[in-house]
């Protein structure tokens, strides 16, 4: 159970001294148990008194680190089940699945595709994560494969799925600088993983037949003092498999029981029944519930676009909408003869209003000036959508520059800022725009030949 402030306040030095920045201990324990503040802010707290605290008080599900510098990622953490209850902390990560058993061409294959599907979408990098190599038990094809891997300057970060303590070993002495995770501990072996892993801190993945043989191999394991752990929740069917990690979850968070405190890896590929487009719908289903690692067979953008986009859906911050960077983006080829197109920062009215743009085939500069993240009419209403500061970017943008164009095309939402702007920006024509985004093709087909005419 959580530590109320009063258990805390008895492990506490009960010193008025401040130096916490409180006028009491009892002060500081209640606001250390309800989240809001650090038992570490203490310095006279002792390093017994602050270890127990610090594992008492911690999330239920504890954050494992995985993988080192700009491929460094934390998994777990998580506090709430569902998502409007709070926002979810640390998002999950995709892997592809490599075994010493594959030819060069599959390995290579793979490795390409993991290096092309590789994008910024709204500011964030799109990408695989994780190379899970699987061990088939030939221990000079696995060391292989790892160096194949390893030396394809491909950014990954490794997982290790080995249920040989022997090979693991060796294996493990190519990577270990890279913090991999070592998955492959069951009721039979765990006693030879934990050695190898113990002092190092990498992520040691546990798998068993069932819940309660999990459950009970996480005890053993904890017995040995090594709690940086991965839980993997394989089923005999897709059914079973989502029972479990849910059921996981729930024991952690609504039981508060820590033996199921840590984050799961889910093997969609081996679930798929090697179906491109249910592998593409397990993988969506275990973003939401509740995977922190999802294994998939392959990438490419027919898998990746969905996944990732839906991934970040999940977990952004819902009271913060996502938001494009402000700037101006050519569209269709933009050149020097193209309109510009101002529409606010909020990632979906840009996503759609580029998306039918694009459809129209017309060359045109999307202007995208800060509007706070909001729509339309939302950043209108606001006061970061008007007339000044449409003018100020544009101005500022150096669009100008960029086209000999001078027509500036508004949103129809926002018709009324059409003789602002027209007094801030002499020398432009100022264009209203269709209310709804499904209209931009025919209205910037029919402004193209207009414009056409007028030249000719």
């Amino acid at each position: 159970m959580a530590l109320t402030g009063l258990d805390i306040f008895k492990l506490t030095p009960k010193k008025n001294c401040k130096d916490c920045g409180f006028p009491t201990c009892l002060a500081f324990s209640m606001k250390v148990a309800a989240g809001a503040m650090e038992i570490e802010k203490c310095p006279h707290m002792s390093e017994a008194a602050l270890e127990k605290l610090s594992e008492a008080t911690a999330p239920l599900m504890k954050t494992i680190k995985i993988g080192k510098g700009d491929n460094e990622y934390a998994l777990g953490g998580e506090t709430v089940l569902f998502r409007h209850e709070k926002t979810f902390v640390n998002r999950n990560r995709f892997a592809v699945i490599f075994s010493d058993s594959m030819g060069e061409e599959v390995i290579a294959s793979k490795l390409e595709n993991i290096r092309k599907v590789n994008y910024i979408r709204i500011g964030e990098k799109m990408q695989v994560e994780i190379a899970a190599l699987k061990c088939t038990g030939n221990k000079e094809a696995y060391l292989n494969l790892i160096k194949r891997v390893k030396e394809s300057g491909v950014a990954l970060t490794y997982m290790l799925i080995c249920e040989d303590a022997a090979i693991l070993k060796d294996a493990l002495e190519l990577v270990k600088e890279d913090h991999p995770i070592v998955y492959g501990a069951t009721k039979d072996n765990y006693e030879a993983m934990v050695s190898i892993v113990k002092g190092t801190k990498l992520p040691l993945g546990l798998k068993a037949g069932n819940l309660q043989e999990l459950y009970e191999l996480v005890e053993k394991v904890q017995d040995l003092e090594y709690k940086e752990l991965l839980l993997a929740v394989e089923g005999a069917s897709i059914k079973e498999t989502f029972k479990n990690v849910v059921q996981m979850r729930r024991t952690a968070l609504k039981e508060q029981d820590r033996k199921f405190g840590y984050p799961s890896v889910v093997f969609v590929n081996e679930l798929s029944g090697n179906d491109k487009f249910m592998e593409i719908a397990l993988a969506s289903l275990f973003t939401l519930k509740y995977g922190s690692i999802v294994v998939l067979e392959d990438i490419d953008f027919a898998k990746a676009l969905p996944l990732f986009a839906l991934r970040q859906n999940v977990y952004t911050d819902p009271q913060r909408p996502m938001r494009v960077e402000p700037d101006v983006y050519g569209v269709n080829g933009a050149d020097d003869n193209a309109p510009v197109l101002v529409t606010v920062d909020f990632a979906l009215t840009y996503f759609i209003v580029a998306g039918e743009v694009e459809r129209s085939k017309a060359p045109v500069w999307l202007a995208i000036p800060d509007a706070g993240g909001y729509s339309v009419l939302t950043a209108w209403a606001a006061g970061k959508f008007g007339g000044s500061s449409i003018t100020k970017f544009i101005k500022e943008s150096g669009i100008a520059d960029k086209t000999k164009s001078r027509k500036l095309i508004i949103p129809g939402l926002v018709a009324v800022l059409k003789g602002e702007i027209e007094d801030e920006l002499p020398g432009w024509e100022i264009i209203v725009g269709p209310e709804e985004a499904m209209h931009l093709p025919k209205f910037l087909k029919e402004l193209q030949i207009s414009t056409a005419a007028v030249n000719a």
